[in-house]
């Protein structure tokens, strides 16, 4: 239960906007400038605390950003670590999944992959309380319906 003081000192909340973003690579240009700016955001904190955030990240990774637009032109967000099929693509060295999933096998990983993907994914808000064997099974569901398969070790 939120106490009186918790419930008379919240922020009414304008949007919340979701947003994929370059890593290192927010700009006030499209498609950054648009979202913001009809909430009359300021673009250049925005792009200053993002880029700050992501700088870890190698440029033009593509990262989730969730954020909250306050009636009072103030903002917060939540930077996501990028999804998991960025990962399994990087790592099985493909463009695009198969187009016939199940069918055509488009590259294959090893288990290895699927768990630095799991630690990795296990520091977003979202899956932090997951144990690591669940983001490991959702992450082989996931490269499944990719064709992608996973293998316990490359022949």
């Amino acid at each position: 239960m939120s106490t009186l003081k918790e419930i008379l000192t919240r922020r009414p909340v304008a949007a919340t906007i979701r947003l994929t973003v370059p890593a290192g690579g927010a700009k006030p240009a499209p498609p950054v400038g648009p979202a913001l700016g009809q909430y009359r955001l300021n673009l250049m904190a925005f792009c200053k605390d993002f880029n700050a955030r992501t700088q870890k990240y190698k440029p033009d990774t593509p990262m989730a950003v969730t954020i909250t637009a306050f009636t009072d032109n103030t903002f917060e967000f939540i930077v996501k670590s990028p999804s998991v099929t960025w990962y399994l693509k990087k790592a099985a060295g493909v463009e695009n999944g198969s187009s016939r999933a199940g069918h055509v096998t488009a590259s294959t990983i090893t288990l290895k992959h699927v768990y630095e993907i799991a630690k990795i994914k296990q520091s977003d808000p979202f899956c932090q309380y997951m144990s690591l064997e669940s983001i490991c099974k959702s992450i082989i569901g996931t490269a499944n319906s990719m064709g992608i398969k996973v293998q316990k070790e490359l022949d």
